[in-house]
Formats: C-alpha cells, sequence, structure tokens
C-alpha cells in the first residue's frame, strides 16, 4: 500500500484526502438536479459500481434505495475464488477472509446401498482445485459485504454515501437531437418519491447523463427501457433456511450434498462463526403455473425434510435466523442497455442493468452476487473513463456485448446443475434418474465455474486475437489475469503480482522481460522503455493529459527474469522508476523478480517465453486484453488507439 505521495500525512492511510468541493449525500438531503451517474437500488452490484465510481470526485455519482437504511441480513452467501480477487482491488478481501467460513472440501453423501432409508459418505473432495486461485472458496452473510463496500465509499474522495428511501416512478430518455445534432448532456429524466416518513411523498426530479438500474429481479429500470427477463421456471421448489442446530451428523462443517433414495435432496454449507450453517431443502415438484406461495410453506416443513434425509442421524433445530422457499428459474435480458439491437450504429447508450434485473440464477451454483457484481465491475471502469474523457462513449456499447453473453453462458451451466440436483437417483444400472457418482463428477469437471474463474471475454476491440497467445501460454486472452508470487525489486518483499492492481479505473502493463540483463543497451526492455518514454506514438504519452503523472491512465509493471539479488535498482531505465505527485518522489515498485526460494518462478508457472519475454495487457477490472512481443511498439500503439481518445497534442 502506497501513501504519503503528496505530502507527510497522518490517520488511517485507507481513507483518502477528500475533494476539495463535496456534494454530501444524507437521507435528510434532497438529491442535486443533475448528475453524471445515478445508480438505483443498493445490492451488490449498486455498490460495487458505487465504490468505484467514488473513487474518481469530479464524477457526480448518487446511488439511491427505497429501503430506509443498509442492509443488515443478506440472502447470498458464497464469494467465488474469482470475487475475492476483485475485492483485493478495493482493499477488503483480508476483512473477508478473517471473518467468512472457508469452503476447503465439500463431501458427497448418497442412500446406503444396504439400507436405501439412510445415508452414507460417498465422496469427498477438495472444493477448488489447486493452484486456480491464491484465494478461497468463502462464505459470508451478504450484508456484511454490502458494510465492506460502504466503508471503501465513504473513504473515497467523494465520500458518498447512499440516499435511501427513494423509490423509482419514472424514467424517461430524451433520444432526440439538438440542432448541430449533438444530443443532450443528460438525456435520462428520473421521478423519485421520498417514502421516508420525515419527506413522505416528496418528489424529485433528477437528470442524469447515465442511469444504472441494479434494483433486482422486479427491476423498475428495466422496465422503463422495455426489457423483460425470458426464460423458463424448472417448476421445482426449494427452501433455505439458517439455523443453530445439534446435530450427530458427522460433516456439519463441510459443506455437503446430500441426496436420499425417496425424500429429496439437501445442500448443507457452513456459515461463517463456527456454529451456524445454511441448508437448501428440495421441496415437491410444482404443477404447471403453480406458485409457490401457494403451498404455504412454513419453517418446519423445511426441518422436517432435513431430518428425514439426514438419517439416521439425529437434527435438533435449536434457533432459525433466517429462512425462505422460492422457485428455481433462470432467466436472462436479451439486452443490458436500452439501445435496441437495430439501433447500435446510431444510438449511445444512457441506461443499464446490471445483476438480478438482466440475468436470475438459481442458488445451487452460487452465482448469483457474485456475476452480478462482476456486472458492474465491467461498467464502471468504463463509464468512469467515458465520463474523464479517456475513451469515446462508443465504449459503452462493450458493456452490454460482454455481460449478456456471460450471463447466458453461466445459466446454460446453473440450468443443468439444478437439473441434476433435483433428479431422481438411479436406482440401477439400467434405470432412469441419476446416478450420484456423476452430481459428483460435474462438480469437480465444472469447478472453474462455481470458481468464478469460468468467464472469457471473446476478441473485441478491447480483446485482442490470440496471435501471440504462446509468449504466455498460462495467461489467457480475455480471462482475468492469475496472480503468481514475485518478489518486489525495491525493498525485497513477497507479493502477490496480481495484488498491485487497484480498482482505479487504470489499465495494466505487466512487461515480462527477457533474459537479457536489463542495464543492456541490447535489452528489448530498455528498447521498449526509451519508446513509451520518447516516441510520439507511445500510449503513456498519447492517453495522459499533460501534468498528469506517467502512470495515470496505464500503470507499467516490470518483471524480471533475474533474482532480485542480481539486479541494480539505479541501473533500470527511468521509466522504471518514475517520478509522481506534486513533490516528484521516486516510486519504487514498479519492478518485480521471481520468487525463487519457493520454487514458485513466475515464469514458469504462467508460461512466459523466456527467450523473447512478452507484454500482458490488463483491463481495468482484471482481465487479460492482449498478449503481445515485447518489441512490438507499433501494435502496443495501436491496441490502445482503437478505443482510447489522444490526450496529449500530436
Amino acid at each position: 500500500m502506497q501513501f504519503h505521495l503528496n505530502g507527510f500525512r497522518t490517520g488511517d492511510p485507507a481513507v483518502s484526502e477528500p475533494a476539495t468541493e463535496l456534494a454530501t449525500s444524507s437521507t435528510g438531503a434532497s438529491l442535486p438536479q443533475e448528475v453524471d451517474v445515478l445508480i438505483v437500488g443498493c445490492g451488490p452490484a449498486g455498490l460495487t459500481l458505487a465504490a468505484q465510481l467514488a473513487a474518481f470526485p469530479k464524477i457526480t455519482t448518487r446511488i439511491v434505495e427505497q429501503k430506509p437504511g443498509p442492509l443488515e441480513l443478506g440472502q447470498a452467501d458464497g464469494i467465488a475464488c474469482r470475487t475475492i480477487e476483485m475485492f483485493d482491488a478495493f482493499g477488503f478481501s483480508e476483512r473477508v477472509l478473517k471473518e467468512s467460513y472457508w469452503v476447503n472440501e465439500t463431501v458427497f453423501w448418497k442412500p446406503d446401498a444396504t439400507q436405501p432409508e439412510a445415508i452414507v459418505r460417498s465422496g469427498r473432495i477438495q472444493d477448488v482445485e489447486d493452484g486456480l486461485s491464491e484465494f478461497p472458496h468463502v462464505i459470508l452473510n451478504q450484508a456484511r459485504i454490502h458494510d465492506f463496500f460502504l466503508d471503501v465509499m465513504r473513504r473515497s474522495p467523494s465520500r458518498l454515501e447512499p440516499d435511501y428511501s427513494r423509490r423509482l416512478l419514472d424514467l424517461q430518455i430524451d433520444t432526440a437531437r439538438n440542432a448541430d445534432g449533438s444530443a443532450s448532456s443528460h438525456p435520462v429524466t428520473v421521478k423519485l418519491e421520498r417514502v421516508d416518513p420525515a419527506h413522505e411523498g416528496e418528489i424529485e426530479t433528477v437528470r442524469a447523463r447515465y442511469v444504472v438500474g441494479c434494483d433486482g429481479a422486479r427491476s423498475a429500470v428495466r422496465k422503463s427501457i422495455g426489457r423483460a427477463l425470458e426464460g423458463d421456471s424448472a417448476n421445482q421448489a426449494w427452501g433455505v433456511m439458517d439455523v443453530l442446530a445439534v446435530t450427530d451428523f458427522p460433516d456439519v462443517r463441510l459443506k455437503a450434498l446430500i441426496q436420499s433414495a425417496g425424500e429429496g435432496t439437501i445442500i448443507i454449507i457452513p456459515r461463517e462463526g463456527g456454529y451456524l450453517i445454511r441448508i437448501y431443502v428440495e421441496l415437491d415438484k410444482l404443477s404447471e403455473n403453480e406458485r409457490v406461495a401457494s403451498r404455504n410453506i412454513g419453517v418446519e416443513h423445511l426441518i422436517a425434510a432435513a431430518q428425514r434425509i439426514l438419517r439416521p442421524y439425529s437434527f435438533e433445530v435449536k434457533e432459525v435466523a433466517w429462512w425462505s422457499v422460492y422457485e428455481i428459474g433462470q432467466r436472462l435480458c436479451d439486452k443490458f442497455d436500452d439501445v435496441p439491437a437495430e439501433e447500435v450504429e446510431q444510438r449511445l447508450p444512457a441506461v443499464f442493468i446490471a445483476g438480478d434485473a438482466c440475468h436470475t440464477h438459481s442458488p445451487k451454483a452460487g452465482q448469483g452476487m457474485n456475476v452480478s457484481m462482476q456486472d458492474s465491475f465491467n461498467l464502471g471502469w468504463k463509464l468512469a473513463a467515458v465520463l474523464r474523457g479517456q475513451c469515446p462513449p462508443g465504449l459503452l456499447h462493450s458493456y452490454s456485448a460482454e455481460r449478456q453473453a456471460i450471463a447466458k453462458e453461466l445459466i446454460d451451466f446453473d440450468r443443468e446443475w439444478a437439473k441434476m440436483l433435483s433428479a431422481p437417483l438411479r436406482t440401477s444400472e439400467s434405470g432412469d434418474g441419476v446416478d450420484p457418482k456423476e452430481v459428483e463428477a460435474y462438480f469437480v469437471r465444472h469447478g472453474r465455474y462455481t470458481a468464478g474463474t469460468a468467464t472469457r471475454y471473446a476478441p473485441s476491440t478491447l480483446t485482442g486475437q490470440p496471435t501471440h497467445a504462446g509468449l504466455a501460454k498460462g495467461l489467457a486472452i480475455g480471462a482475468r489475469f492469475h496472480s503468481a508470487p514475485v518478489i518486489r525489486l525495491g525493498d525485497a518483499k513477497p507479493v502477490e503480482l496480481g495484488h498491485v492492481a487497484q480498482a482505479d479505473g487504470r489499465w495494466r502493463l505487466y512487461v515480462f522481460a527477457d533474459r537479457t540483463d536489463p542495464s543492456s543497451g541490447t535489452s528489448r526492455l530498455r528498447a521498449l522503455c526509451d519508446f513509451l518514454t520518447d516516441s510520439p506514438s507511445s500510449p503513456l504519452r498519447r492517453h495522459t493529459r499533460p501534468g498528469d503523472d506517467v502512470d495515470a491512465v496505464i500503470d507499467l509493471r516490470a518483471i524480471l527474469q533475474q533474482a532480485h539479488r542480481d539486479v541494480a535498482v539505479d541501473a533500470l531505465p527511468s521509466l522504471l522508476l518514475p517520478r509522481k505527485g506534486r513533490l516528484g518522489l521516486i516510486d519504487y515498485e514498479k519492478v518485480f523478480c521471481p520468487e525463487l526460494r519457493s520454487g514458485q518462478d513466475i515464469f514458469a508457472a504462467r508460461g512466459i517465453d523466456r527467450e523473447h519475454g512478452c507484454l500482458v495487457i490488463v483491463r481495468p477490472d482484471q482481465y487479460i486484453a492482449n498478449v503481445l512481443p515485447l518489441d512490438d511498439h507499433a501494435a502496443l500503439a495501436a491496441f490502445f488507439a482503437a478505443f482510447m481518445a489522444p490526450q496529449a497534442p500530436q
């Protein structure tokens, strides 16, 4: 963590200096008449987006919520490895890891072959495969995740706070053009009703450049732009309850999938704190067009079902913290913004939807909250880049294109997984139904989906073709950047390379050097630094505003092949020791070396071509945009020029 860049400052370094002019939000204050971004909904997607945009005080962001205050008890609880990688960029992964339950192993139970009314353990596996991520799969109350994002917002330069007790009444988009052909600067008009007792019934009107609907499966924003969730229900009801219980079931503190011969299936998810457990209970299949509400199912039905399935083990519930009954359904919008598919070439998006507003999943694969946050992590840096003038507004079309395709892929997986869990067990080799071993094998085979690391964006302006993929075989273009241990040269500190990337809207350019001594005149690394420093086509020069730090837009990091004690810091190119901030202080944290003592050499672990080295371009949302040869300066310049606006005189 770096601080004191612009002068010595006491206190908590995680609290940013406030912007000089702050329009602070509070429950009693009125909303401004105009904003850059209005976020509707304080769920995981909305708070992820708000936390990103709060880092930019010149972007006027407000987030509104119909509820009177922060969430106290959340329904979602599973946090994928990939999501914790994202939390690290926001600075609170350690808090999550400290409080949460770690899902280290998963066990499978099936009917006893000799006594079918009883269950026996049939398998036990590692929950996340080795080397998939430096972070585990964990369980933590959704409300705590909200708390952490709210802390990020409060500590940001914007000091952003949600505006609670606001209900969306109406949203209108002005698509008309001015006489000069330009569009309205604030094309979206939103009417909100105050529902807090002190201001009940008051109407506020806000004009926004952009509106983002993160307001759940019944999204008013989605309806206002004419989108609909399409899909079908599986006509299958499940119950869920968080309970404190006394049981002799031996695997109660392990994630367990338990299939019985005739009583259905339950999933046990241990919760944080050492005592609480969550249980998903399969209920009777619904008739066509039947709703769960018509069954009048109470928590006692869930408890009784769990007790029957767990036989011969006892299960005595001492307290129910929360419970609910729901129907399985996977639904998806065809687009995640307000522009009809046939008008993409003529119109720019102004309204977006994210999370449950545009896709819904069953809870079985633990994807809902995780995918929702990845939606807005994708959108946030793009909105910031457009509003700060770094990229043209056309960039925003990429949000729907990228995330709708990913959501469809995940829903297809979720549908198959939910179907498998609800299928009757096969009683003979030739019979119908599913074999418990098939369930276990499917879980193992698709572990990367549940870990959140299977996402891979298709080639586009933001994601290059795999022309030079052989230079970094373990860093796939379109996939998330897979971190690895390194040694920071300046202070010999062991760190994870991926953890240098913060949720600050910057691109990362990881330069994996060739074998040559970096101080040598023949070093490809030195030649690249010369190009980036001196050439008019350098993306650092072309896309960074005069007077800004050299890494304000593209954060350059170098990874050398030499051991850290074999490299002289003062012999490196000056670009790798940049002077920054108002005091012109030197940044000594740009260069890394392999972690050779533990045998985790990043060049070997990620399949980097040692002879030639390579450039790995990583987007602000931690996904790999391109892999290029170390000396292909023209391709590097062309990649950024394709979607970034020039900032410096040419």
